[in-house]
């Protein structure tokens, strides 16, 4: 048995949560999240909890039944909470700033890097320049757009340059000169 996918998952206040024949609609104060599920599992919205269970033993419905139980208390989450994910950037004279809807970065390169910020994000720049805080209410979105922002200078092990996300430990290598 599945160790995540029997526990309920807890629909708080202001939260909607319609479970059709194939679909799963989250509705909440920070917006609203639909899910597809294929019919190995049964998802069932009752009262104040959502129950996943699943309709046989095979190991493809075993490996369905955790993963859309995830996905539905994501779901619950970001429109209730939201999810943020911080990124840190190390390095002389790399910063970044917010235009309009475009987030510029210097990272060394001959010139400045724009990114578009995705619709359904917002993005804020701390620490005069070198945090960026990306906040949403779908949680694969704001994973997506940070690992695409520490992918255009991604940390390097002698200096620890580039970009890192604000939890990440970057394990520093010796350069040349301490080898002996």
């Amino acid at each position: 048995m599945s160790r995540i996918g029997i526990k309920p998952v807890a629909v708080p206040k202001g939260v909607k949560v319609t479970v059709a024949s194939d679909l799963v609609t989250v509705e909440g104060p920070k917006g609203k999240l639909t899910q597809t599920y294929l019919p190995e599992v049964v998802i069932k919205a009752e009262g104040d909890t959502v129950q996943v269970t699943r309709k046989s033993d095979s190991k493809q419905a075993r490996a369905y039944h955790g993963l859309y139980r995830n996905l539905v208390n994501n779901m619950v989450i970001g429109v209730s909470a939201g999810f943020t994910r911080s990124l840190m950037i190390t390095g002389v004279g790399y910063k970044s700033e917010i235009q309009g809807k475009l987030l510029v970065l210097s990272l060394g390169y001959s010139n400045d890097v724009a990114v578009a910020i995705p619709e359904g994000l917002s993005a804020t720049v701390e620490m005069n320049g070198q945090k960026i805080v990306v906040t949403g209410f779908d949680r694969q979105l704001v994973g997506k757009f940070a690992s695409e922002i520490r992918s255009l200078r991604l940390p390097e092990p002698y200096k620890g340059k580039g970009i890192r996300y604000e939890e990440e430990k970057i394990k520093k290598k010796v350069g040349k000169t301490g080898v002996k």
